[in-house]
């Protein structure tokens, strides 16, 4: 079997490009075990070249590569992850995704950086502090997702995003409590957490926000599993990652979810299972599964 590798361009992995790279080359490497004949292309290179695959596994994020994609899977081609998936894990979209199916997640509201009455529509949400984040895309410099105290610099930090083109935000409540990073490979039994304040763990070290102060409050591990695999599957996404808050009665919120992360403190163990789900993915059309050897 013939699987078209697409890597995810430089700008879409800021501070991860080496992590992002590594965890792509291990999974390629275990579908070479599977019987898998791995080629490799770049976004730009997809793009340039109109490749005609069956199969494809993908880190990709550019919008017209996304669009492609979605194309290819309405002739038949199996996409891992799915275009659909990849365009549903842009910010807002992913937000009112979650939300309308009751995913926990913060209160939020997505709303323009320009316009009447901002100001009043941010006292709804930002009066103990709030998140803005870019509602078009994935977070792709620190400036992306901004903690900001109150509402006066709330307005403020529009203005900010708007200077920068930025159309649209989606501005989260502050939430208070443990942050927690998972990821996950939906279909198999791989899920793996911590705390990445712990560990260093951290995109954008110097992000203003409050400190972390982490209490480490016991919650059920079982049940943010089943609610990170439910936003998987409501956002048509096989090999996830995400955040969540853990308040100190051992309440969760799921504050971000993303099509295919690093997986950089678990890339060995989860290689082999998001090799197996690609397979799976590959196969599912021929009525076939993937033998349990490595497992």
């Amino acid at each position: 079997m013939k699987i078209l590798g697409i890597y995810r361009g430089a700008k879409f992995s800021p501070n991860h490009t080496a992590n992002d790279e590594a965890i792509f080359r291990l999974a390629a490497r275990n579908l070479e075990v599977l019987g898998a004949q791995i080629s490799f292309i770049s976004e730009t290179e997809f793009l340039e070249s109109s490749p005609t695959p069956r199969f494809v596994f993908t880190m990709a994020r550019e919008k017209e590569v996304v669009s492609r994609l979605k194309m290819l899977a309405e002739d038949g081609v199996r996409v891992t992850n799915s275009g659909t998936g990849i365009g549903n894990c842009y910010r807002a979209q992913m937000t009112q995704i979650l939300v309308a199916n009751r995913v926990p997640h913060p209160g939020s509201v997505i709303m323009p950086t320009r316009g009447k009455h901002l100001q009043k529509t941010l006292e709804t949400i930002a009066s103990d502090g709030c998140w803005i984040k870019r509602g078009d895309f994935h977070a792709l410099h620190k400036e992306d997702v901004v903690y900001v105290p109150d509402v006066i610099q709330a307005v403020e930090m529009l203005e900010e995003f708007a200077r920068r083109d930025i159309a649209e935000v989606v501005v989260n409540q502050h939430l208070k409590g443990d942050l927690v990073k998972f990821y996950g490979v939906r279909g198999t039994d791989f899920f793996y957490w911590f705390y990445p304040y712990d560990h260093h763990h951290v995109k954008y070290p110097e992000t203003r926000q409050p400190a972390p102060g982490m209490v480490h409050s016991t919650f059920a591990i079982d049940d943010l599993r089943k609610e990170a695999n439910r936003a998987a599957a409501l956002l048509d996404v096989d090999i996830y990652g995400g955040d969540a808050i853990v308040a100190p009665d051992g309440n969760f919120h799921l504050i971000d979810f993303n099509d295919w992360p690093s997986f950089a403190p678990c890339r060995s163990e989860a290689a082999p299972f998001i090799a197996k789900r690609i397979m799976e993915r590959c196969l599912a059309k021929e009525g076939a599964t993937v033998a349990n050897a490595l497992f």
